[in-house]
């Protein structure tokens, strides 16, 4: 079913839905019993989000609201009267927003870290700022006269810029635009310390109190800097030369991404009205763009890096990654996953478990072969060093490589060509199906061959601050499976079946759905029936539909869902029976696990898949099944403890209203994250080698 706006049942929209969720990490950012630095990160994961938001999703809404001719009338009304509620959403939460940021930027200088800018600089700072802006930053400033500019444009939309107004007695106001090198200098810079308290200076104040020392000689003498970023359309026109290579193509898409037009401005609100209309023409801006004011500073995703001046008592405690006892030892993990299946939840326990796996392979004599979906890849990536070291060890390596993995495009590029280089057999996978799932096969030659699969990226990074499940196994019901999901990526067009993985497009709906009415036959029966979910986002109207009919039915359906949310369980008689939460915590909450009771069985998944038309119809997915019971046993605590969480959970019921989840029975605080890394530290992996 499509991703369609008329329905006939409850149904969120997808982009109003994603402004909820972002609107719950705003909250925490607002949240005092979180600590300070903390706060301020969530301040610039908030704008982060909502800089790609405008730069994906508005940016589509745009294009279809710009669509013409009869056919496309509705849909082009549509799209238009959502962009306007979104951008009316955006400016209401812009307040509250620039609220936080002041009260937090307060509630630092209280406890010793003041911003400070130009003109709150007493003689020795002024000096400082001075000495850092001629040995630090002056030479990547590059002033533009607005005058000369047939169009405002730049390399980056993460940018900021200043439009400066030079005037002095006897000469015409002049005007001009600096792009702030935030890139090669960062956002913040610190100061001295002085008696125990830490000074941070925007870069922005630091070259506004420079503007002299940029502009020398003009007879100028007063300098006015406002500032201002623009969000550009991100999306991709991939050419269809067929004697273009995919990678080519990809590339050259990259490149004209940054010159896609401007579609929202915010600017400081104090700049001139004069000078605003002028960077307007420029940026090229149509009706449909978002114009806002906003307040001295733009860009607060900055905030994610903010200076922490050593102040741990700000930042919530280390949580050092939990270590499996076989990680310990020097034996084989192959010869372990080949006696038991094994699993490793990230960030708890250690991502080295799946990095040492391929590490293993790649020397070992008794592996023929590896293959791997790869789709997005730390900055030094450990797995495609273990890749490159089996291909020159004689292994025959394949790495599928999702070349429209978004905003990592440039960079799975160049792992591809690396790993070409070395010998290993890159595959991009067929045109027109993204591939989103995360499997790795690895065969041995004594015939026992071992399967990976997992919810999360192969991504060192990742891996630390997302909450990711990898199972691996030698069952040659789910191995012998996943190695059909490669032969379908090499051969797309071959028929393959699955009795034991759910690979979309080809089965994972029907199999979901098939699932689901197994417990509405159940429930109708009057037997004990339930689901429990924990998934990033749900907005494909077929299962949502499919869910109130389970709850209608009798199906008690718990769920745990972080981002999108197309559900709405207010209303009498469609979702009594459903139960949302969304968690906000110190990780990003991303594994996907899917239980059902099945009469007392209960039936276990985990996969990369979450319930929208994308991952289902457009994706090649996969989603596995559990077998092991300790596995098994460990994938419902993960979920029984979101779903007891009275600390980090808001209900997720539609209305977007986010209020703090009160659990019934709990009478104590519990917050799911800090008790599974307690249960993770005590007793490091349910499942030792023996």
């Amino acid at each position: 079913m499509s991703d369609s706006h008329t329905v006939p049942i409850p149904y969120v929209d997808r982009d109003v839905s994603w402004v909820y969720f972002n609107h719950r990490i705003l909250k925490e950012a607002e949240r005092e019993d979180i600590p300070l630095l903390e706060r301020v990160a969530f301040l610039g994961i908030y704008s982060n989000n909502l800089d790609e938001f405008f730069r994906v999703r508005m940016a589509t809404l745009s294009r279809i609201a710009g669509l013409k001719g009869t056919g496309m009338r509705e849909e082009s009304r549509h799209a238009r009267d959502l962009f306007n509620r979104i951008s009316a959403m955006d400016a209401g939460l812009a307040e509250e927003y620039a609220a936080t940021v002041a009260k937090v930027t307060a509630e630092l200088d209280n406890k010793g870290i003041s911003i400070v800018d130009e003109e709150r600089l007493d003689e020795e700072q002024r000096h400082f700022v001075k000495c850092y802006f001629r040995s630090k930053i002056s030479g990547f400033i590059s002033p533009l006269w607005l005058s000369k500019l047939q169009e405002l444009s730049s390399e980056s939309d993460s940018h900021i810029h200043l439009a400066v107004e030079l005037s002095a007695p006897g000469l015409p106001t002049d005007y001009a635009v600096i792009e702030l090198p935030t890139s090669v200098c960062g956002r913040f810079v610190t100061l001295p310390e002085r008696e125990g308290r830490s000074f941070v200076m925007y870069l922005d104040d630091i070259v506004r109190f420079c503007l002299p020392m940029i502009f020398p000689g003009m007879g100028y003498t007063s300098f006015k800097a406002y500032s201002f970023k623009f969000t550009k359309d991100a999306e991709m026109e991939i050419d269809n030369d067929l004697h273009v290579g995919p990678a080519e193509k990809i590339a050259k898409a990259v490149r004209n991404r940054k010159k896609g037009a401007a579609l929202r401005v915010l600017y400081d609100a104090m700049m001139p009205e004069a000078l605003l209309q002028r960077l307007v023409r420029k940026l090229r801006l149509d009706k449909l763009d978002t114009i806002q004011p906003s307040g001295r500073y733009q860009n607060h995703k900055d905030f994610m890096s903010f200076p922490s001046s050593c102040r741990k008592d700000l930042r919530y405690p280390a949580w050092p990654a939990a270590v499996p006892p076989e990680l310990k030892e020097t034996g084989s993990l192959m010869k372990g996953i080949t006696d038991r299946d094994r699993f490793v939840h990230v960030p708890y326990q250690t991502f080295d478990y799946v990095v040492r796996l391929l590490q293993e392979a790649a020397v070992s004599k008794g592996v023929k072969s590896i293959k791997i979906t790869l789709y997005r890849l730390a900055r030094h990536s450990k797995i495609v060093e273990a890749l490159i070291c089996a291909a020159r060890n004689g292994k025959k390596v394949t790495a599928v490589v999702e070349l429209l993995a978004r905003f990592d495009e440039s960079s799975n590029i160049s792992y591809s060509k690396q790993m070409q280089d070395a010998g290993v057999n890159v595959v991009f996978g067929p045109e027109g199906l993204k591939i989103h799932s995360k499997i790795i096969d690895i065969t041995l030659r004594n015939g026992t061959d071992i399967c990976v699969t997992g919810t999360g990226n192969f991504h060192e990074g990742n891996a630390r601050v997302y909450t990711d499940y990898f199972m691996m196994t030698a069952d040659p019901k789910i191995e012998k499976e996943v190695d059909k999901v490669f032969d379908i990526i090499r051969r797309p067009f071959r028929q393959q079946t699955f009795s034991h993985l759910l690979v979309s497009p080809f089965n994972m709906r029907e199999r979901f759905i098939g699932l689901i009415d197994d417990e509405i036959r159940a429930a109708r029966k009057g037997k004990e029936a339930w689901i429990k979910i924990k998934i990033n986002h749900v907005t494909d109207e077929q299962m949502v539909e499919k869910l109130y009919e389970a709850s209608a039915a009798g199906v008690r359906i718990d769920m745990l869902v972080r981002g999108n949310c197309s559900l709405v369980t207010t209303v009498p008689g469609i979702a009594d029976n459903i139960q949302i939460a969304g968690i906000i915590d110190r990780y990003l909450e991303h594994s996907r696990i899917f239980i059902f009771h099945a009469g007392g069985e209960n039936k276990t998944f985990i996969g990369s898949a979450d319930w929208m038309p994308r991952n289902l119809d457009r994706r090649i997915e996969v989603v596995a099944p559990v077998y092991d019971p300790d596995i098994k046993a460990d994938l419902m605590r993960t979920v029984d403890y979101g779903l007891r969480d009275n600390i980090n959970a808001s209900v997720v019921d539609g209305s977007g209203r986010n209020e703090l989840r009160v659990t019934a029975g709990e009478k104590m605080p519990f917050r799911s994250q800090e008790e599974l890394y307690k249960a993770y530290k005590g007793t490091t992996i349910l499942n030792p080698v023996e």
